[in-house]
């Protein structure tokens, strides 16, 4: 058996796929499918930031708790997903305070998805140092 090791694996088109060959059988993935086409990482409690990101042009603040990602390009349709998290602390920061939190996320627009955060124990909307999402789907 052989390995091939690769720095940069590209398709024939966009929308290119990949065979992988496993102990299971051989299986196509498509290389376009599989990407992240928008992620955020956004501080709403110190510097009202995007701390880092990609696809997105900006945030908007929508009180308390709540926030709209917008995409530099939309995506398609509104068929897309939207993964959120939350934390009170800062990326590589991990303390026992980082519980008691949920978001709810969701695409809300081809252009733009939305997202809440809420406490728990009062179901009161909160900000957070820490609010991350990741989009998946396809790009107009």
């Amino acid at each position: 058996m052989s390995t091939i090791l690769v720095d940069n694996l590209t398709g024939k088109t966009s929308a290119g796929s990949i065979t992988v060959t496993s102990e299971g059988g051989a299986a196509t993935q498509s290389l376009q499918q599989g990407l992240a086409k928008a992620w955020s990482i956004f501080d709403q409690v110190n510097s009202n930031a995007i701390d880092d990101s990609l696809n997105i042009s900006t945030i908007t603040d929508r009180g308390t708790g709540s926030m709209y990602g917008n995409y530099t390009n939309s995506m398609s349709s509104v068929n897309y997903t939207v993964m959120g998290a939350s934390s009170p602390e800062p990326s590589g920061s991990m303390t026992s305070t980082n519980s008691n939190r949920s978001t709810i996320s969701s695409a809300d627009t081809a252009s733009r998805y939305s997202m809440n955060v809420y406490t728990d124990d009062t179901l009161a909307k909160q900000d957070e140092e820490n609010q991350q999402a990741l989009v998946h789907g396809d790009l107009a």
